[in-house]
């Protein structure tokens, strides 16, 4: 815990923003293992997910949602954007708190790939928070799409803490979703996260409403993170008792 200037301890939360890439690393090789080794690193209390593949084929890796859950001990939030019958893909919520309510949200663009989002409250402490985890898409119309329809879903109900652990596979640093959730969210920090190996795209954002509460924000850059997704795990600090 840290301590503010008048010696009181402040609350302190660690949530991190993760594209794993199915698990995917850059050396093109499936590694679940080398995912939960991450997760178990970060001990982080909220993780937002995305590309998470879980498929139904005897292995217990192979169920992704389930396997980083089990091994790492959280708390786990399903978000597929595809549904098969042998399988799953899409966002995955991870928290060491209790869950108390999630809605999940279709953010779809025709003639798209399917996306969506992971919109829960989570229970810390005598605190509610609402937690957005979401992978947007890769065109630039259907991006603009999603971030108008998920700030507009955020609006329509009682304003209250909320973090965004946000994808947003915007490239251009000063585009339209980017310059929009800094409007609604104030502006968050930006650090290149993608490829893990040799960082140029800030791709990967966390934003905190009020932003006064988000505290720091860093990729976790270790030897294992470069190469288990082609993403770089992106960690935020927040102080519960900014909200």
């Amino acid at each position: 815990m840290d301590s503010d200037q008048t010696g009181n301890a402040a609350r302190l939360l660690s949530v991190v923003s993760y594209n794993i890439h199915q698990c995917v690393g850059s050396d093109r090789r499936r590694d679940a293992t080398r995912i939960a080794t991450v997760l178990k690193e970060l001990d982080a209390d909220i993780i937002g997910l995305q590309e998470v593949h879980s498929a139904h084929d005897g292995t217990f890796e192979a169920y992704q949602m389930r396997y980083l859950a089990e091994t790492t001990g959280y708390h786990v939030v399903s978000g597929p954007n595809v549904t098969k019958s042998n399988s799953e893909y899409g966002n995955v919520l991870l928290t060491r708190h209790s869950v108390a309510r999630v809605r999940r949200l279709d953010l779809s663009f025709p003639g798209r790939e399917a996306r969506g989002a992971i919109d829960a409250d989570i229970s810390v402490g005598d605190c509610v928070v609402r937690v957005i985890v979401s992978h947007l898409g890769l065109g630039v119309r259907e991006r603009r799409y999603q971030t108008k329809r998920l700030l507009e879903l955020l609006a329509q109900e009682r304003p209250c803490p909320t973090i965004a652990l946000l994808d947003m596979n915007e490239w251009f640093p000063f585009g339209a979703p980017i310059l929009r959730f800094n409007q609604e969210f104030g502006k968050a920090p930006c650090f290149r996260s993608f490829p893990s190996f040799f960082p140029l795209f800030s791709l990967d954002r966390v934003w905190v409403r009020p932003c006064a509460a988000l505290i720091k924000v860093q990729p976790h850059i270790t030897p294992v993170t470069r190469v288990a997704s082609d993403h770089l795990p992106l960690v935020a600090t927040v102080d519960i008792d900014r909200f």
